[in-house]
């Protein structure tokens, strides 16, 4: 029952105030959702290039499509003005003007020029005008293919008429563009061996490392709760009635790594609801990761209660070194983008260990055995902070 009441009391102080729970819930799945990129769903990164269709013929239209199927660049239609203007104030970085005169008749002949406006040294609009030149190149093959084909057959018979000569141009332009699409690749790819299965995937990577910062820098703040009770008298005085001091100390941890649990939860419900993050696939790793990684932060937090002086101090603290190790820890940005030799240190940061632990079980596809290796560091943060902490506690 003592136990109980402790964590009533605490729960009761904690969210006294209703902007507790903008920290709680509001401002994690907020930064959650932002850098996870709104749904998760990847954006498109291809250049966009402007086209000014002039013909609006089959002929167009088939270029058009084919631009959208490319890798490369995401053709927009506008009108001829309007993409000269965007050139000019460097809205856009080429514009494609297909001429009026673009059609299956003009093509048979040869007599086709369309127009790539690009901005002047802009990599964008050279890597446009190299997808446009890769469907052009597409597209002329199988023409060049159709009219060597007439050719061949008015050397052997002579048309009757240009009806009868367009009429074969087109179905030998069919054939041409059927062959092309169904030719085998000729380009093998071959995987090299490697050890790292990862997918990187920006929601599972900004849902696991805005989980750890905003539930370790509450857990950090336990120190706060030492402090205050210190400064006010109460935990003296709590600690001279037949509560003890180990009864006080595990309400005060049972408590917050309740609502820290509790918290982690509800991030990761809606990372997998919203944002589609595949959290629920290894529920045995994910318990193992939440319960670790929370003793680990609570433990800090224990450890920290014991050297700092004031509340003021301890929120600080708090708030400090869950950022610097949050940011360390790989939370908000991935450890490859630092220098080896601070990938090295940080390895004694309790962050770094569960931020590696959840990547390896969301975008590695790591159960309970895989994971067991970063759960077991973390509860050996966890008992070397509780013993230092409790080794240090006072009450006054």
């Amino acid at each position: 029952m003592k136990v109980l009441s402790i964590i009533w009391k605490d729960t009761r102080l904690r969210f006294a105030s209703v902007s507790e729970l903008v920290f709680f819930l509001i401002l994690p799945i907020a930064f959650t959702f932002v850098l996870a990129g709104g749904t998760g769903a990847p954006a498109d990164t291809r250049i966009r290039l402007l086209v000014s269709d002039e013909a609006e013929s089959p002929l167009s239209q088939q270029i058009i499509a084919e631009l959208a199927k490319s890798e490369s660049v995401q053709p927009e239609l506008v009108t001829r003005a309007a993409g000269e203007a965007a050139l000019k104030d460097r809205s856009a970085a080429a514009l494609l003007v297909i001429p009026a005169n673009c059609d299956f008749g003009a093509l048979e002949t040869g007599e086709i020029t369309l127009d790539l406006v690009q901005s002047p040294n802009s990599l964008d609009a050279q890597a446009a005008g190299r997808a446009v030149e890769a469907v052009l190149y597409r597209l002329g093959s199988s023409v060049q293919i159709a009219r060597q084909a007439v050719t061949e057959a008015e050397r052997i018979r002579p048309f009757t008429d240009d009806a009868a000569r367009r009429a074969y141009f087109d179905a030998a332009l069919t054939s041409a563009k059927a062959l092309a699409a169904d030719a085998p690749n000729r380009l093998e790819p071959v995987l090299g061996n490697t050890t790292d299965a990862a997918r990187y995937e920006p929601a599972a990577y900004a849902s696991a490392g805005q989980l750890i910062t905003w539930v370790f820098i509450p857990l950090f703040g336990i120190s706060a709760l030492f402090a205050e009770e210190r400064q006010t008298g109460t935990l003296r005085r709590l600690l001279i009635t037949p509560t003890g001091r180990g009864t006080y100390l595990l309400g005060t941890i049972l408590g917050n790594v309740f609502w820290a649990l509790v918290q982690m939860s509800l991030l990761v419900l809606f990372a997998i609801v919203v944002l589609k993050v595949r959290w629920a696939d290894q529920p045995a790793a994910l318990a193992a990761m939440l319960v670790s990684s929370t003793l680990a932060a609570a433990a800090f937090g224990v450890m920290l209660g014991a050297f700092v002086k004031t509340a003021n101090q301890a929120n600080g603290l708090s708030i400090m070194l869950g950022m610097v190790m949050a940011l360390l820890g790989g939370c908000w940005y991935p450890s490859e983008l630092f220098p080896e030799a601070v990938r090295t240190a940080v390895q004694a940061l309790p962050t770094t260990w569960a931020m590696q632990g959840m990547t390896d079980m969301l975008l590695r596809g790591q159960g309970l055995a895989g994971v067991l290796p970063e759960a077991s560091v973390l509860l050996g943060f966890a008992a070397f902070f509780f013993a230092i902490g409790v080794w240090r506690f006072r009450y006054e």
